[in-house]
């Protein structure tokens, strides 16, 4: 675990998340997290629904149709830590709980607590409830015993991670092989760099080109490798305790996000987590699903957006506006635009578009 971290680091797949390698040393040693950590509580919260609204135009990952689950989480955390005073004695300062934001390992330590087995698409998967899991943990001072990992993991955790990372998926590649854009480049290595849930979510620039086209009509994060494990056939309907459904988010029409005004995002997307995109990262976006699903109705707006404040917008509308139309009645729309750009990020697109 603390081998394929620093492997994994010093090959770049973190992209620009250089908080990760920042935090290499709490991620590998719990005790620089929490003075005196013995042991660690690992969480496994479901998400999956028994039935799914239907999308618009646009896809969305699954978590991101509920509440972040950041916040709606930390209740059931907070009340662990109640329950920890009472029964042990401990004081606030004697535990510490994160849902997704602390520097800790949690998918390995899952792993080594049972909850599940890292599979060859590098998620978390439960033989109970497949992908579909929320992680969180708490780590307190308390020894306690320890939970036994799966069947067949529990000899291999001192050694090399090749050796257990999807051992329970056997000679399945289905995750690997339907990945749009080939970023897991081994079986539990995903290069965060070709990740399209990386470049639409966490990437606040410019989406690569060559990208683009396997990005489909993923608006926010891509679910495509947890969708073909063969193990989601035993998912089971989220109790909805900790988690919250937005599936309204869903229904959004593309024309509806590209006409987005910061108002309007702020109302719709308030306590989810899409505001992590911004409304320029929802805009970037949107103009990609566009270019890709050639959405007629949404050509007016994406011309518009070829004028929007924002380079990075007015790059990937560029971009979309040229697979909507042929290049010549492209260039005709985006005529007025390009006449008074002085971006050079901008002007690369165009020149692109152009051959030159």
């Amino acid at each position: 675990m603390v081998g394929a971290l620093h492997t994994w680091l010093r090959a770049g797949c973190q992209a620009d998340m250089e908080w990760i390698g920042r935090n290499a040393d709490k991620r590998t040693d719990p005790t620089r997290v929490l003075t005196g950590a013995r042991s660690a509580i690992l969480l496994g919260v479901n998400y999956w629904p028994a039935s799914e609204a239907p999308m618009g135009s646009a896809k969305w990952a699954r978590y991101a149709q509920y509440r972040d689950y950041h916040e709606s989480l930390k209740p059931g955390l907070m009340a662990i830590g109640r329950l920890l005073e009472e029964w042990a004695g401990l004081t606030s300062e004697q535990y510490r709980y994160y849902v997704d934001t602390g520097p800790v390992l949690e998918r390995g330590w899952a792993e080594r607590a049972g909850v599940g087995f890292i599979g060859k698409n590098a998620m978390l998967i439960s033989r109970e409830y497949g992908n579909w899991l929320f992680l969180a943990e708490v780590l307190t001072v308390l020894d306690i015993e320890a939970d036994a990992p799966l069947p067949g993991l529990a000899s291999r955790m001192g050694g090399a991670e090749k050796g257990r990372i999807g051992l329970h998926c056997g000679n399945c590649t289905r995750c690997i092989d339907a990945c749009p854009t080939q970023a897991i480049c081994s079986p539990g290595v995903v290069d965060a760099r070709r990740c399209v849930s990386y470049q639409t979510i966490e990437n606040k620039g410019v989406i690569p080109r060559e990208l683009r086209a396997g990005i489909g009509a993923r608006i926010y994060g891509c679910d495509v490798c947890l969708e073909v494990c063969p193990w989601n056939r035993f998912a089971q309907e989220s109790r909805r305790v900790l988690v919250d459904a937005r599936y309204d988010i869903a229904q959004i029409s593309l024309a509806e996000l590209l006409a987005m005004t910061p108002e309007r995002f702020a109302e719709v997307f308030r306590k989810t987590p899409m505001k992590r995109t911004k409304l320029t990262g929802l805009l970037r976006n949107s103009c990609i699903v566009a270019g890709n699903t050639r959405a007629a109705d949404c050509l007016d707006a994406v011309v518009a957006l070829a004028a929007h404040p924002s380079e990075m917008v007015r790059a990937h509308a560029v971009w979309a506006v040229f697979r909507m139309v042929d290049a010549a009645t492209a260039a005709g729309l985006l005529d007025a635009a390009r006449s008074v750009e002085q971006n050079p990020v901008v002007l690369a697109e165009y020149a692109a578009e152009s051959g030159g």
